[in-house]
């Protein structure tokens, strides 16, 4: 076999190889905007004027209690520990005698403030309550419960979905509060039980240049985060085709894809409100 036979078959299966990447991208990026297109497509079925008000209201109040009372307890224990051990590592990592003793209370309520209580702290939550939004309508949807709502002329998606939408955006601000708390006075509990550092250091780091922004900043990106976590698990919950099976991929979709975005807007957010 002569060279040029050799190099005109590599070059052959170098151009196929190269055509049938090319061709798996084209597919993904159109598969991408076409679920991109039904996001904002349900998105504007769904912010559309309800129907009856008291029935939305009587939603509303349902969904903030499911999603966000009920999400107190996992958020202030979580806290509570991460607090407490955010506040021993600094104390025994980077505290040393060159630094002042305040060092571990001023990391740990920056830490807290900025990025736990707002953007880790909605991970966590998008486990929790984007899987329950996904797989409570991915039922309804196999169950044809949503079908029947269509049937009966009710928008579905501004039914199920706005008052999901608007609780968690409700109650996400609350849920940050509470875990900016709750991470403080795990700190307090290795001051007062654990003895790690003294408690008048630990609040001389924690009063140390307060910056009152950063509470609000925690805040607005946490509404950010909980209008991603319910739309788009409402969206791929909403979209089943398939079985009891289906349910369960889209709540792991939802999880996965939730996560995701809210680590990419958090970029974004965080060097936007900086």
């Amino acid at each position: 076999m002569s060279g040029k036979t050799i190099f005109f078959l590599l070059f052959h299966r170098f151009s196929l190889t190269l055509h049938a990447n090319t061709h798996q991208r084209l597919m993904f990026i159109t598969k991408w905007l076409a679920a991109l297109g039904r996001y904002i497509i349900l998105m504007g079925r769904t912010f559309s004027r309800p129907e009856r008000f008291r029935m939305f209201w009587k939603q509303y109040v349902k969904e903030m209690l499911q999603l966000g009372v009920n999400s107190i307890g996992i958020v202030l224990l979580i806290s509570f520990f991460i607090g407490a051990v955010i506040c021993i590592q600094m104390k025994l990592n980077i505290q040393s005698p060159w630094m002042p003793r305040w060092v571990s209370g001023y990391t740990t309520r920056e830490i807290m403030l900025l990025e736990f209580s707002s953007s880790i702290m909605c991970l966590i939550l998008a486990g929790k309550v984007g899987s329950n939004i996904a797989s409570e309508l991915g039922t309804m949807r196999v169950t044809q419960q949503i079908d029947a709502l269509e049937i009966m002329g009710v928008n579905s998606a501004s039914y199920l979905i706005l008052p999901k939408i608007m609780g968690m955006i409700t109650m996400m601000p609350f849920l940050v509060i509470f875990s900016s708390a709750m991470g403080i006075l795990g700190a307090y509990a290795t001051a007062y039980i654990g003895h790690v550092l003294s408690p008048d250091d630990l609040t001389l780091g924690l009063q140390h240049d307060f910056n009152p922004w950063f509470v609000w900043m925690s805040i607005i990106k946490s509404l950010f985060f909980a209008f991603i976590i319910s739309s788009v698990s409402s969206f791929f919950g909403y979209n089943v085709e398939g079985g009891s099976v289906e349910v369960g991929k889209a709540s792991t979709t939802a999880v996965v894809n939730s996560s995701v975005l809210i680590l990419c807007s958090d970029v974004f957010l965080t060097q936007l409100l900086s």
